[in-house]
């Protein structure tokens, strides 16, 4: 392969900081950082003239792997749910998966919990580890029977993978569509207590706490799981918890005029409990920031806001979202990129996330600072379907590099 020399650049590396340097790709692997660095013979040299160089993007939990929109979002892996057609519980199916984004994307597929993913048998998650599967997840819903719930967390952990959960009730929920509160009662929306959300969480920390189990809690919006996942980790516990844009940028105002566009799982929240997301990322409670990727069709979205289909496409804009948080300054550069991409990757084992010499050359030129605008309608992919319709951003990404090859830009 040719070699590829960025002069110029700042070095995004989500362990340490941002410095200034030369970064060279050889055989697909970063082989050298710093100054000056001398050009191999045929080498493509790329002025990056102060933009930014990180790891690519390691989205965690999209429902889809949408190639376009995760090389236009800077997007190198996805560690997909296993909510495909049909659900990730044959090995075959996890072989198929993984499959999905190549030569663009690395697809890391999660098992599906119970077969068919209805919460009652468990599938045969060795299996589904030896065909590829980097962890095991519930899927879009929790799984109701907490023996089932046990015994998967005991299996999974004698296997050493992380068991990914769905963080509400599925009692309290089933039928709603949005958070108990003034907005929903004033729209007259079914709706359910934002402690559906906490009481999932309390009794599978509980759990996993009895099976000795690694737990990842795939999506948490409210103050008070924020502040259960809090106490479990000061106190040892293996949790960790991942959020998305939606959850710390939006709350329940967002569906006034029955903005379909809007219709999320889990639902947007009270505004005491967006701040209690953006207080979870910087004490670094909530470890990942996920696009939950979930393309749909205009004809499952503009419909009447109970009938629309929940769910968001988020790969294309996950990073411009996710900058919000480094121009408000909450977060330095480095730790956003930790949680983009380096914090996924150690939590699920992939090797990416680093700028090391020697890791693979998974790379992302972008200017943080460039300022556009998201247009549903021009969003790369497989749907438009975002809250975000208008909304001014900045962050635009020049380039994307997967296995040292230029997949974008």
């Amino acid at each position: 392969m040719t070699a590829i020399l960025f002069r110029n650049a700042r070095i995004v590396e989500p362990a340490s900081g941002v410095t200034p340097a030369d970064l060279l790709v050889e055989d697909r692997t970063v082989s050298a950082i710093g100054p000056n660095l001398a050009a191999p013979e045929g080498a493509r040299i790329i002025d990056a003239n102060g933009r930014m160089l990180a790891p690519g993007l390691v989205d965690c939990g999209p429902f889809r792997a949408d190639v376009e929109a995760c090389a236009a979002g800077g997007i190198t892996h996805a560690i997909l749910m296993p909510d495909q057609s049909p659900p990730l519980d044959e090995p075959a199916l996890v072989e198929r998966a993984e499959r999905l984004g190549k030569p663009t994307l690395w697809v890391r597929p999660l098992a599906a919990a119970t077969q068919g993913l209805k919460g009652r048998r468990m599938a045969e998650i060795g299996l589904l580890q030896e065909a590829g599967a980097v962890g095991v997840a519930t899927g879009r819903a929790a799984i109701a029977d907490a023996a089932v719930m046990l015994r998967l967390l005991r299996y999974a952990a004698g296997l050493g993978l992380v068991t990914v959960a769905h963080a509400e009730d599925p009692g309290l929920t089933a039928g709603a569509v949005a958070t108990e509160g003034d907005y929903a009662t004033r729209l007259g929306l079914a709706a359910a207590p934002a402690i559906a959300e906490a009481m999932q969480v309390a009794r599978d920390l509980r759990l996993a706490q009895e099976a000795g189990a690694a737990i990842h809690f795939a999506c948490i919006t409210t103050a008070e799981a924020i502040a259960l996942i809090r106490a479990a980790q000061a106190q040892g516990q293996d949790v960790s918890a991942g959020t998305t844009p939606e959850a710390f940028m939006l709350n329940e105002t967002a569906v006034s005029g029955y903005r379909s566009f809007a219709r999320l799982s889990p639902p947007l929240r009270a505004e005491s409990d967006r701040l209690a997301v953006r207080d979870g990322l910087a004490d670094g409670t909530i470890t990942i920031i996920a696009s939950r990727h979930d393309p749909r069709t205009a004809e499952e979205k503009r419909q009447p806001f109970a009938d629309a289909e929940p769910g968001a496409a988020g790969a294309a804009t996950l990073l411009a979202l996710s900058l919000t948080l480094v121009h408000d300054g909450l977060l330095p550069m480095h730790r956003l990129l930790e949680l983009l991409s380096l914090a996924p990757a150690r939590r699920f084992g992939l090797e990416a996330g680093s700028l090391a010499p020697g890791k693979p050359a998974d790379l992302l030129l972008f200017r943080p600072d460039a300022p556009w605008r998201i247009d549903s309608g021009q969003l790369p992919g497989k749907g438009g379907n975002t809250p975000f319709d208008g909304l001014p951003v900045m962050g635009r990404i020049d380039m994307l590099l997967k296995g040292g090859e230029v997949v974008f830009g």
